[in-house]
C-alpha cells in the first residue's frame, strides 16, 4: 500500500522554474527520509536532494542554490521546487522514500536505503 506518486513535471526554457510533488500514501511518510532522484536514459540514476524527517536538505552538488526540498506532512506531500533550470537539468524525477532509518544523503552510496518509488514524472529544459 505504500505508494508514491508525482506530478508537476513538464516543459520550460532555459531559467524558468517549476514545482514538482509526491503524494506518498504511506503511513510512514512523517518519520523517514524522503529524496528526489532524476535518470537521464542510458546514465546512472542520479540523487537530487533528500530531506530527513527533521532537519534541513541535502543536495547534489549540480543543484545546489536552485533547488528547494521540502515536506508537508500533514499532507503526506514532498516537494521540489526547481529554479534558474538547465537544459542538463532534463531528466525523468523520481520521489523515494527510505524502507528504514538510514544515512539521509542523495549521494549513490546511500541510495540502498530508499525501499519505495514513484513512477517519475519527466522534465525537459530546452535552450
Amino acid at each position: 500500500q505504500d505508494q508514491l506518486e508525482e506530478s508537476g513535471g513538464g516543459s520550460v526554457q532555459a531559467g524558468g522554474s517549476l514545482r514538482l510533488s509526491c503524494l506518498d500514501s504511506g503511513y510512514a511518510f512523517s518519520s523517514y527520509c524522503l529524496g528526489w532522484f532524476r535518470q537521464i536514459p542510458g546514465q546512472e540514476r542520479e540523487g537530487v536532494a533528500t530531506l530527513d524527517h527533521s532537519g534541513p536538505g541535502k543536495y547534489a552538488d549540480s543543484v545546489k542554490g536552485r533547488f528547494i526540498i521540502s515536506r508537508d506532512n500533514a499532507k503526506h506531500t514532498l516537494y521540489l521546487e526547481m529554479n534558474d533550470l538547465k537544459p542538463e537539468d532534463t531528466a525523468v524525477y523520481y520521489c523515494a522514500r527510505q524502507r528504514k532509518p538510514a544515512a539521509c544523503y542523495p549521494q549513490p552510496e546511500f541510495q540502498w536505503s530508499f525501499g519505495y518509488w514513484g513512477q517519475g514524472t519527466q522534465v525537459t529544459v530546452s535552450s
